[in-house]
């Protein structure tokens, strides 16, 4: 296992040239599109999760907004499959990337805040100031709202990049200290492999709660 706690979290390179492109469209090649009559089991099964995903994600919006499905299904998707590649031996995982996640999180924000102004101006308006505000408290309460919306899509890619990070680095710490132990005392190291298991399947579920907590917010 590699001693360097953080090297997981480093861009690949090959000849000095970054491979994060490459990774990042490796997981789009194991969706399988339908392009067959009777489609397969694996394809069946994909089919069925994409519908009981969309159908969970669009109870909370309305008709205007479930115009944004097919957009917010490759997002959770993209988010979902990047994280579950993170969870292979060796593996580089995009999403622990606080700049790509700003990259999805900030223009999502802003076409939604720009198509609430647009549509609904005097909804989107009225969030920045509660109804019933004192006087003297509207110009602070302005500001705090302002801000408040403008760091919305920082506390998005934040909160991804810190639960993906958080759970890669509890394994890597757990598969050394197991390593370390079964050299010297075996009982132990038994504990600390059942603890880095459910770890990892604590991490394959945080994995697929965190795309869709991501696509949610959006």
């Amino acid at each position: 296992m590699n001693q360097n706690l953080f090297a997981s979290f480093n861009v690949p390179m090959m000849l000095g040239i970054p491979l994060v492109t490459l990774i990042i469209l490796f997981p789009t090649m194991l969706i399988s599109s339908p392009n067959k009559l009777i489609n397969n089991r694996l394809s069946s099964l994909q089919q069925w999760l994409i519908q009981l995903t969309l159908k969970q994600m669009m109870m909370v919006h309305t008709i205007k907004g479930r115009t944004w499905s097919l957009m917010l299904m490759a997002l959770i998707t993209f988010i979902a499959l990047n994280n579950l590649l993170g969870m292979t031996p060796y593996a580089f995982t995009p999403t622990t990337q606080l700049s790509m996640n700003l990259a999805m999180a900030i223009p999502l924000w802003a076409a939604t805040v720009l198509t609430g102004l647009r549509f609904k101006t005097k909804a989107s308006l009225a969030h920045f100031l509660p109804q019933g505000t004192p006087m003297p408290l509207i110009p602070m309460l302005v500001i705090i709202e302002t801000i408040s919306l403008f760091i919305q899509p920082i506390a998005l890619a934040v909160r991804l990049t810190a639960n993906i990070t958080a759970g890669h680095l509890l394994m890597h710490l757990l598969g050394d200290t197991t390593l370390t132990l079964l050299s010297s005392y075996i009982p132990s190291s038994m504990i600390t492999i059942v603890i880095t298991i459910l770890l990892i399947m604590l991490e394959l579920g945080v994995a697929l709660i965190q795309a869709y907590v991501f696509t949610l917010l959006v």
